[in-house]
């Protein structure tokens, strides 16, 4: 009379261990598969210097149509991209507002103009990533013009905080550099160049690993090659500001690239490469 109560524990216990056994193994292949097509991903970034994909999404999300009203009306990299990438782009911007906070400050009142504009630049800037959130920052901080920054104790257009994962613009700046579209002078892109370098130290996702290590080929180009190095100190197009350290040189040559392409290819085509290569910025007009 005990022995079927025996049985049905044995049989209990039996099932339950395959169940674990079969999860265990599913776990395993999932790891294994994963690690596989790392290793996959990685030969081929060795040989091509870009990420295998870079846009998958289970769903695209939109913008309110004010919003979207913005970035048609005064986003011109937008308009230049193909239509499945116009979609992405207007993803990837509403999902970067969706990330970050945006804080006004000095009265300022935070619009979905700013919004739209701000993200649209990191965006624009990381639209060749897999990962494009800048994970360093999540809050943005506008001030209606210069402000005084506690960091170097004056005035200030614009600066990134790492350690306060912010990024703080004047407003009034921030639209002067899209006002004149062709003087190689972005607020916008300056300060989130900072963001996306300092970014790029800290995380080790695919596109991070190929922008730093662009990043590196770039400084060692420069190093081994005298003649580049002095055309570019020497050169009138590339202004003065970049050769204060590394990390101002990198955000002044990608306001370069940004806003004037082809003068920049044309002058400096090596280097042109490099940051074609870093950003893996293959998009009309570049």
């Amino acid at each position: 009379m005990f022995l079927l109560p025996c049985f049905f524990y044995v049989e209990k216990y039996t099932l339950g261990s395959k169940i674990i056994l079969g999860i265990f193994f599913a776990i395993l292949i999932f790891m294994l598969l994963h690690f596989a097509l790392k290793l996959l991903e990685m030969g081929y970034v060795l040989k091509y210097k870009k990420p295998y994909f870079v846009h998958f999404y289970f769903f695209l999300r939109k913008l309110n149509p004010h919003q979207n009203t913005v970035l048609k009306n005064q986003f011109k990299f937008y308009n230049k991209l193909q239509e499945k990438d116009k979609q992405y782009f207007e993803h990837r911007v509403a999902s970067f507002i969706n990330d970050k906070d945006f804080i006004g400050r000095d009265g300022i009142e935070i619009t979905d103009e700013m919004k739209v504009l701000i993200a649209s630049t990191a965006v624009m800037l990381t639209f060749g990533f897999r990962d494009y959130y800048i994970g360093l920052m999540n809050k943005i901080v506008v001030y209606p013009e210069k402000f005084y920054s506690k960091i170097k104790n004056e005035y200030h257009k614009g600066e990134f905080n790492p350690k306060l994962k912010a990024l703080v613009i004047s407003w009034a700046d921030f639209k002067q550099g899209y006002h004149i579209t062709q003087d190689n002078i972005n607020l916008g892109i300056h300060e989130f160049v900072h963001a996306i370098h300092l970014n790029s130290l800290n995380e080790r996702d695919i596109s991070a690993t190929i922008f730093s290590d662009s990043f590196k080929e770039l400084t060692e180009l420069l190093y081994k090659n005298k003649m580049i190095r002095d055309e570019l100190l020497n050169s009138q197009y590339i202004r003065k500001y970049a050769f204060t350290n590394q990390f101002e040189f990198l955000a002044v040559i990608i306001e370069n690239f940004i806003e004037t392409p082809q003068e920049f290819k044309l002058q400096f085509p090596e280097v042109y490469v490099k940051i074609k290569q870093m950003l893996n910025f293959n998009f009309a007009g570049y």
